[in-house]
């Protein structure tokens, strides 16, 4: 098992000890001498550490995150990295992230939809970390599109939720059809079933060649 990146922490919250950013506080989550509980149940990066993948998350870093949502798993990133791009299609939960953002000075929410990549390219800056958790058919192929502001070498963590790609087929088919995908422009390093935590998912961590 891997070792947690810099500025995350298993921090004892009651009876259990949990993964843990240092940040502004999210909502009603817990927190515990300015730790805030980041539970892998709600993030699907939480998840993903608590397997023991390392996601490329290094202190400092430039990250852009797809499918940002209300902000809760974005928020943990940006108490880590440095500069966060946030794209969040949806404007309902935009409202949330934006409120996150507005303690957070290197998390910039941008409403912009995940598969139009060059709507953003006036904004976001060349990243190390890639992290995409988008809801939507063509999950591969938006990680592929996107990988145009990954650093060569940079690292890909990507969640593909096999329910919104394709109801019918079976999940292996679907994993497999976004690995040939993938291939186009990343190197896979790792993957495992978020099924623990999350039925039907994926994770994936690649490297963009």
């Amino acid at each position: 098992m891997s070792e947690l990146p810099d500025g995350i922490v298993r921090q004892q919250f009651g009876d259990d000890r949990r993964l843990a950013t240092r940040g502004p506080r999210v909502g009603a989550e817990p927190t515990a001498d300015g730790w805030r509980s980041w539970a892998p149940t709600r993030s699907k990066l939480a998840a993903m550490l608590e397997l023991g993948m390392d996601i490329g998350l290094r202190d400092g870093q430039a990250v852009l995150y797809l499918g940002a949502a209300a902000g809760t798993t974005v928020s943990h990133v940006a108490d880590v990295a440095g500069p966060t791009y946030a794209v969040e299609f949806a404007t309902r939960p935009m409202r949330d992230l934006l409120e996150v953002a507005a303690d957070r000075p290197n998390l910039f929410p941008l409403l912009k939809d995940a598969r139009r990549p060059t709507s953003y390219g006036h904004i976001v800056e060349p990243v190390d970390l890639l992290v995409q958790d988008v809801a939507t058919r063509g999950q591969a192929d938006v990680a592929v599109r996107n990988a145009r502001y990954l650093r060569p070498g940079g690292r890909l963590a990507l969640v593909v939720k096999s329910r919104s790609e394709d109801v019918t087929a079976p999940p292996d088919r679907v994993y497999e059809r976004a690995f040939e995908q993938l291939e186009e422009v990343y190197t896979v390093h790792d993957h495992a079933r978020l099924d623990r935590f999350h039925e039907d998912h994926l994770a994936v961590i690649g490297e963009r060649r």
